[in-house]
C-alpha cells in the first residue's frame, strides 16, 4: 500500500454518504477497525460539520471529510416547468432556490483549522492553490474522479491521489461537469485505464461490495477501496428505517440513473417517481435538490420509499445488515481467502 494509507491496517474507505447517513459513529467505527471513516460535508451547515469534525478529531482516529465543489447550473424555463409539475402532483408547496455555494470557503476554513488528516472533494477539483493550502496545512487531498481527463486534472493541480469512481456506484455521479455519460466501462478496467497513465494513489469505488471485488481492484492497481452501499444498512449509518427496509425488502429490483431528484445524474433504486418525472426533470443542480426537498420530506415521514430518494450501488442485493464491525471483518475474511 502506498504511503498515504500506511497508517491504515486495511484499505479499506468508508464512502462520505451526504445526507445524513455518514455519521460520527459510522465513520469512528471503520476507523477503529483498521479502516478510514469520512464524514460527509455536503449539505450540512458549518456548525453541524465542525461538531462531527471536533468529534472524530477528539477520538485520536484517522477519518476524513468531503467538500462539494460548489456549482450552479443555469436556471431556466424548465425548472419553473417542473416545480408546476410536481406541485400539481402532490400538492406541496415548493421554491425555487437562490444560488448558493454550500458553505464552501467556511468549510474550507473549518477543515484547515482542525487539521482533518484526510480530506476529499466531489463535483470538480479545487484550484491549485486551495489543494496545496490543504497539504501545508497536514491535510491530503483526495479528488473524486470518474474519467481519465479528470484524473489529469486532479494531479496537474496537485492532488494527493484521486478517487476513481464506477459506472456502478451508488449516488451522485462525481464528474466534474453536469453532463450525461455512456461509458459503462467495468471499474476494474477503468482502473488499468487510469493507472496507465496516472501514477497518484489510486481509490476504487462503485459496486465494491464483498473481499473478492477489494481483492479484484488491488490487483488491477488500485492502492485502496471506498465502500458506500456495502455499509448503508449497518446499525451506526444514519439511513432512515425506510431507506433500509427498501434495500432489503425484495420491493425494488433494479437501479437506474436519475436527474429527477437533484437535477444531477445519480444512482439509486428504480421508483415511480424516477419512471414518472425522468423525461422531464432539468439539468439544474443543485437547485432540483432543493426544489425536491419537501416532497423527499413528506415521503418519509409518510413511509412512502416511492417518492425518496434511495441511493444505492447496482450490486444493493449483496448489503448485508448487523454493526459495522461484522460487516467489516466478514469483508477482511473473504479478502484473505482471495489473498492467500
Amino acid at each position: 500500500m502506498v504511503y498515504l494509507f500506511s497508517n491504515l491496517k486495511y484499505p479499506i474507505i468508508q464512502a462520505p454518504m451526504a445526507g445524513g447517513i455518514a455519521t460520527v459513529d459510522l465513520a469512528l467505527a471503520v476507523s477503529k477497525i483498521g479502516g478510514l471513516g469520512f464524514l460527509a460535508a455536503g449539505y450540512k451547515t458549518p456548525e453541524a460539520i465542525e461538531e462531527e469534525i471536533y468529534k472524530c478529531k477528539e477520538s485520536g482516529l484517522p477519518f476524513g471529510v468531503n467538500l462539494f465543489v460548489p456549482q450552479n447550473d443555469p436556471i431556466d424555463e424548465s425548472l419553473y416547468s417542473y416545480k408546476e409539475r410536481l406541485e400539481e402532483d402532490f400538492q406541496v408547496p415548493l421554491a425555487i432556490p437562490e444560488p448558493n455555494d454550500d458553505y464552501w470557503t467556511e468549510k474550507l476554513e473549518l477543515v484547515k483549522k482542525y487539521k482533518v488528516p484526510y480530506v476529499s472533494f466531489t463535483f470538480g477539483c479545487p484550484s491549485r492553490e486551495i489543494i496545496e493550502q490543504l497539504k501545508e496545512n497536514g491535510s491530503a487531498a483526495i479528488v473524486t474522479v470518474t474519467n481519465l481527463e479528470e484524473a489529469k486534472m486532479a494531479m496537474g493541480n496537485g492532488a494527493d491521489a484521486i478517487c476513481l469512481q464506477g459506472a456502478d456506484a451508488g449516488g451522485h455521479r462525481a464528474t466534474f461537469q453536469n453532463v450525461d455519460e455512456d461509458s459503462n466501462v467495468p471499474l476494474t478496467e477503468l482502473i488499468a485505464i487510469i493507472r496507465r497513465e496516472i501514477p497518484l494513489p489510486m481509490i476504487a469505488a462503485g459496486g465494491i461490495m464483498n473481499g473478492k471485488d477489494i481483492h479484484l481492484a488491488l490487483s488491477a492497481g488500485a492502492d485502496a477501496v471506498q465502500l458506500g452501499t456495502a455499509f448503508l444498512c449497518t446499525e451506526e449509518s444514519g439511513a432512515n428505517p425506510i431507506y433500509k427496509q427498501a434495500l432489503k425488502s425484495g420491493e425494488f429490483k433494479e437501479t437506474a440513473l436519475t436527474r429527477t431528484f437533484s437535477g444531477r445524474l445519480a444512482r439509486g433504486l428504480k421508483n415511480e417517481f424516477m419512471v414518472k418525472y425522468e423525461s422531464i426533470a432539468p439539468r439544474c443542480y443543485p437547485a432540483v435538490n432543493a426544489l425536491t426537498q419537501p416532497i423527499r420530506s413528506k415521503a418519509l415521514k409518510d413511509g412512502n420509499p416511492q417518492a425518496m430518494s434511495l441511493w444505492a450501488s447496482t450490486r444493493f442485493k449483496e448489503i448485508q445488515q448487523g454493526t459495522v464491525k461484522d460487516v467489516f471483518e466478514k469483508l477482511i475474511r473473504e479478502l484473505e481467502r482471495c489473498q492467500s
